[in-house]
């Protein structure tokens, strides 16, 4: 399945996504056009499936935290911590790219809000994890949304100035924008 997934992304890159067929992949990963679709669906599963384990990634970040700090700072660091990779220039070209992939596809963006939804049940269960009281249920579960929204604003600042700037400061900057207005 990764090296469909890897080969997916290849030719995205190097052809365009519209541009490249389901046969193209297929053919590129030495697979049959039956076998690629005993893994994926479509060409949007490719993506979702590159993506795929950010959920986690984040949860066990938030988790690597320290309960002595305010949830909502843990979870701010977890993706600091988390995104640097970010940063490489070859990873931040072809994120970018994912990115324009995802914003111009219909069906990718509306998948992305189930994305979004389990990273932000995947830093709830860090947190209750982190903080096991149920009178602390409530507030948690706020943190994560609002730690999701900043991470998805982050992301769209940083698509939007076309990565001009390292991604975590976009990052930094919308949890301090948050802070600012609570």
């Amino acid at each position: 399945m990764r090296r469909i997934t890897d080969t997916g992304l290849r030719l995205f890159l190097r052809n365009g996504y519209e541009a490249t067929t389901l046969d193209a992949i297929a053919e590129a990963a030495g697979i049959s056009r039956r076998t690629f679709f005993y893994y994926f669906k479509s060409k949007e599963d490719i993506i979702l499936a590159w993506q795929g384990g950010l959920a986690e990634a984040i949860g066990r970040a938030v988790l690597e935290q320290s309960t002595k700090q305010p949830p909502l700072e843990a979870v701010k660091n977890a993706l600091v911590r988390l995104t640097a990779s970010y940063e490489d220039v070859q990873a931040r070209k072809q994120m970018m790219e994912i990115d324009r992939f995802i914003r111009t596809n219909e069906t990718l963006r509306a998948r992305e809000a189930t994305k979004y939804a389990q990273q932000e049940q995947a830093v709830f269960d860090a947190l209750c994890t982190m903080w096991p009281q149920p009178k602390r249920r409530t507030a948690l579960r706020i943190v994560a949304m609002v730690s999701i929204g900043a991470f998805r604003l982050a992301i769209d600042s940083w698509s939007q100035d076309e990565g001009r700037r390292p991604f975590t400061a976009y990052l930094r900057d919308r949890f301090a924008n948050m802070k600012a207005e609570a």
